[in-house]
């Protein structure tokens, strides 16, 4: 008994980093479309240097999993919760490097006026933040329902990045001076984009977690 109370307790503290971590990522995806709108490159280092934070929680806990399943040999459930925590620290942290990623676009671009008021980008930040939030609340509770009703929200900022790439592609075919920012705004609007994909993925842990069965959420 007090053996799979210790291991409870493990399990217990390896849900709680794996929550604050997504904390961490969800800041990071704020702060760097932040940092983009208001052409702020000290904000965007400030992301680029924060990664570093989140690569350590990454390694801490997934050496923390390979622990667990070397020195209890969990089966069935157990070991489960423990591989959908390393594949989920997997998608936050490629969250992470694409928010990164933003970041840097930030700094490439700050010294340019923006060819136009960004409105569907911040939006698209704003999803992928929820839907990040709302996966991990997911997973805290082994909820699927909403794990799928979460990933549903991925049409939405498919849909925004669509009209991103419609809109830049108008402003580089009437006015070829605006290809070199147009283009860095549309990986920006693709970094987000795959960020959504992220989140959706780890609904499809959440649903394999509580059920046992691989799913997609989003085809």
């Amino acid at each position: 008994m007090r053996t799979r109370a210790t291991f409870d307790q493990a399990l217990s503290e390896l849900q709680q980093e794996i929550t604050r971590m997504g904390f961490y990522v969800e800041e990071a995806i704020s702060r760097a479309v932040e940092s983009l709108a208001k052409q702020d490159e000290n904000m965007a280092q400030a992301v680029i240097d924060g990664d570093v934070l989140i690569d350590e929680q990454h390694q801490l806990i997934e050496n923390k999993c390979l622990k667990l399943i070397a020195t209890q040999q969990p089966i069935a459930k157990d070991l489960r919760r423990i591989a959908t925590g390393l594949m989920i620290i997997t998608d936050l942290e490629r969250m992470a490097d694409l928010a990164c990623d933003i970041a840097k676009i930030t700094r490439r671009i700050a010294c340019q006026p923006l060819i136009k008021p960004l409105l569907d980008i911040p939006r698209m930040a704003q999803i992928a933040q929820k839907m990040v939030k709302e996966s991990l609340d997911a997973y805290v509770r082994e909820d699927v329902q909403l794990a799928v009703a979460m990933a549903k929200e991925d049409d939405l900022v498919d849909s925004l990045h669509n009209q991103v790439f419609r809109e830049l592609l108008i402003y580089m075919m009437e006015n070829p001076k605006t290809i070199n920012q147009a283009t860095a705004l549309l990986f920006a609007s693709r970094h987000l984009e795959r960020i959504a994909d992220h989140a959706t993925n780890i609904g499809e842990r959440i649903v394999y977690l509580a059920t046992g069965e691989r799913k997609e959420l989003n085809d």
